[in-house]
């Protein structure tokens, strides 16, 4: 077992849907430390750079377009093999495929507005972290 840290968010839409401290709680319940927590509103250029990955997908002008609509809550998590737990925990993306009990189960209504976000790797959830806490 590895200890290591990535990056949670929780998006626009589950802020609007006030499910916040629902997700949380999940996120403690599951054993996942938050280290850090903070809530912040993208502006569209901020969000145009964290999903710079994307920038040549069909989906890359609405998501950013949906990521710098409301406030997002942003969380350091860390954890034995937190990077896998956490997008267990989350589920699939499409989360009509989601396992029952996973976070996009529970408050996902589609795709893009799919309620979380999490690191892929160890990589990109040190590049995710240092996006939003850089020192």
């Amino acid at each position: 077992m590895t200890n290591e840290t990535t990056l949670g968010m929780i998006k626009p839409d589950a802020v609007k849907k006030k499910v916040v401290g629902k997700i949380i709680s999940m996120i403690e319940e599951s054993g996942i430390e938050i280290e850090k927590m903070k809530t912040e509103r993208l502006t569209k250029e901020k969000a145009q750079k964290f999903y710079q990955v994307h920038k040549d997908k069909p989906f890359y002008e609405p998501l950013t377009e949906f990521m710098s609509s409301g406030p997002i809550v942003v969380m350091k998590l860390s954890g034995e093999n937190v990077v896998s737990r956490y997008r267990k925990l989350m589920g699939a993306t499409d989360f009509a495929k989601a396992e029952a009990g996973t976070i996009r189960k529970l408050f996902a209504t589609s795709i893009q507005e799919n309620a979380v976000h999490g690191s892929d790797s160890p990589e990109n959830a040190k590049i995710e972290i240092e996006f939003f806490y850089s020192l």
